[in-house]
């Protein structure tokens, strides 16, 4: 199973009756390399192809067939991690033993690092702004929250991206418009509510275009949908617009020192100093 298996069907990623035929090919492919049927029973996609991202294989599948490896799907009944004893796991069922312990147990993406900080705004901290989903302007700016800048939050193109990339333009549009702040002798920049509605309106719209595909779709468990953290609410985080798209629509703020002004009141609050 390799890159060919991804590049054989245009329409891979959508919902329906392709996803459900290469989810089989994908799966006699797995079946043919793991010997033991229970051990590829877990190896298997679960729902949606492409909900979780697919081992293109180098040798991945054929290490389960290793008289020194065993797979313990803990997604199976009897199997759920009770406790992490001295010397290894212990599960419902039984007591595993390790030398090595090391821990993948996922991440509360894109806002969980933020929501840690118990950030407060003007009138409410960041958790209860964000109760219903992130809302941002741009995935940098939150209306409520002077003088506060995200490096590739949510509503930017971010994960689904070339991170130094983005993480790059990000900090350069916040360096752009902290200049003109000194130069313009401001002292708090913040996001309208207006704009942000805006914002989220129009990162809702391109998440449903043609070609994103499952990880957008409701019925996708995905990390991408935060549907791995319980209680998060399920939002669509990242920009799919793409990451030109983004880079006009933001740097028009911080290109031209003239127009910044103008255009910033429009989706900015800026306060003077005094």
């Amino acid at each position: 199973v390799g890159f060919d298996l991804f590049r054989s069907f245009t329409d891979l990623n959508q919902p329906g009756e392709v996803s459900r035929v290469i989810r089989e090919l994908y799966e006699r492919q797995v079946r043919q390399v793991v010997h033991d049927r229970d051990t590829a029973d877990s190896l298997v996609p679960r729902g949606l192809f492409g909900c979780k991202r697919q081992v293109v294989d180098n040798g991945y599948f054929e290490t389960f067939n290793r008289d020194n490896v065993r797979l313990v799907d803990l997604m199976k009944p009897g199997n759920k991690v009770v406790e992490v004893t001295a010397d290894g796991v212990r599960t419902e069922s039984e007591s595993l033993q390790f030398d090595v312990l090391v821990f993948a147990v996922g991440f509360d993406a894109m806002t969980g690092g933020l929501l840690k900080l118990n950030i407060q705004g003007t009138h409410q901290p960041l958790a209860a702004a964000w109760q219903a989903g992130p809302a941002t302007y741009l995935g940098t700016a939150v209306a409520g929250f002077p003088n506060m800048f995200i490096v590739t939050g949510p509503g930017s193109p971010s994960v689904l991206s070339n991170m130094l990339v983005s993480i790059e333009q990000s900090v350069e549009w916040i360096a752009g418009c902290v200049e003109h702040l000194f130069g313009a002798n401001c002292s708090r920049i913040e996001a309208t509510a207006a704009a942000q509605r805006r914002w989220v309106k129009h990162v809702n719209r391109a998440s449903k275009l043609p070609g994103v595909g499952v990880l957008a779709v409701e019925e996708c468990a995905s990390w991408y949908l935060g549907s791995n953290i319980p209680g998060k609410p399920r939002v669509f985080m990242p920009y799919v617009g793409g990451v030109g798209t983004y880079r006009n629509l933001s740097l028009i703020h911080i290109s031209e020192p003239t127009r910044l002004l103008s255009i910033s009141y429009a989706v900015f609050c800026l306060k003077k100093k005094r």
